[in-house]
């Protein structure tokens, strides 16, 4: 049976680019399928990998220049990647790299865009529980899913050791969470779409601005702040699993990530929740 056609490659190769200028960070996050079609039949045919490239190749590869392009727009990158095989391997022919990105959208504190926090765009699904029975009425407000991070400024180090804990410390890491928030009120404001916006504005402007030792510290921080912006809530909740982005270790090319390149990753996560109140 003739093997009409093959391609292969590696998806799902997720790389965060942070372009650090002075106090001023620019930050892309794309998620990259590279697939690459060539002299391969007969590791189809005769199970012959002699001219296979490991897909964790292609992954290293893609990551290699991430770190050589960290300024580079997404088609410019796809560009450099896919440019970077052909010249590499005489036996490829061709190379797809299809991205998806994710886009950060700058916060503006004050009326001011901020140098490194960043919420993520189309952002978030507003929500409203009302329970009622004949004698009282319980409102909460709030908000699912609201993504932002921030690409320095937070730390994490003095937590318990031992033999079990691998996790280096550090005091200059990339802070990101999709937070899930409720708030209930004791009294009704005079709008609730401005008071609701400016628990929001509040919370990520404390997020923002001040350093945070943990997702904890933050939290609690953005809910103390908050019940101070606005009078009329009586206490707030917080769940924020963390969204982490790894430092990529790319000695073993000569390479050195300096905090420029990470790779996103969802599962497992820390799951951090408070409840504060008056």
């Amino acid at each position: 049976m003739p093997l009409i056609a093959n391609t292969y490659g590696k998806g799902r190769v997720r790389t965060l680019r942070v372009q650090r200028q002075a106090d001023y960070n620019e930050v892309r996050e794309l998620s990259l399928q590279v697939m690459l079609t060539g002299d391969f039949d007969r590791a189809y045919t005769h199970a012959d990998n002699r001219t296979v490239i490991a897909t964790d190749t292609i992954k290293n590869i893609v990551n290699i220049v991430a770190r050589e392009h960290v300024s580079a727009g997404p088609e410019e990158f796809c560009g450099a990647v896919a440019g970077r095989f052909l010249e590499r391997y005489q036996h490829v022919e061709s190379v797809t790299v299809s991205g998806h990105e994710t886009r950060w959208t700058r916060m503006v504190i004050d009326g001011v865009p901020h140098p490194h926090g960043f919420v993520l765009d189309a952002n978030g699904k507003a929500t409203v529980q009302l329970t009622k029975d004949r004698a009282t009425t319980k409102l909460q407000s709030g908000i699912d899913g609201f993504t932002f991070m921030k690409s320095t400024g937070s730390g994490w180090t003095d937590y318990l050791m031992d033999d079990a804990t691998t996790l280096r410390e550090t005091t200059d890491r990339i802070a990101a969470t999709s937070m899930n928030a409720s708030w209930l009120w004791q009294c009704a404001p005079q709008d609730y779409t401005k008071a609701n916006g400016a628990i929001l504005n509040t919370m990520l402007s404390e997020f923002a601005t001040t350093y945070s030792a943990g997702i904890q510290d933050s939290l609690y921080r953005m809910a103390e702040a908050a019940l101070a912006a606005v009078p009329e809530i009586a206490n707030i909740s917080l769940a924020c699993p963390n969204k982490h982005y790894l430092p990529i270790n790319l000695s073993p090319f000569g390479l050195s990530a300096d905090n420029l390149i990470f790779t996103p990753t969802d599962e497992p996560y820390g799951q951090i929740e408070c409840s504060v109140g008056r």
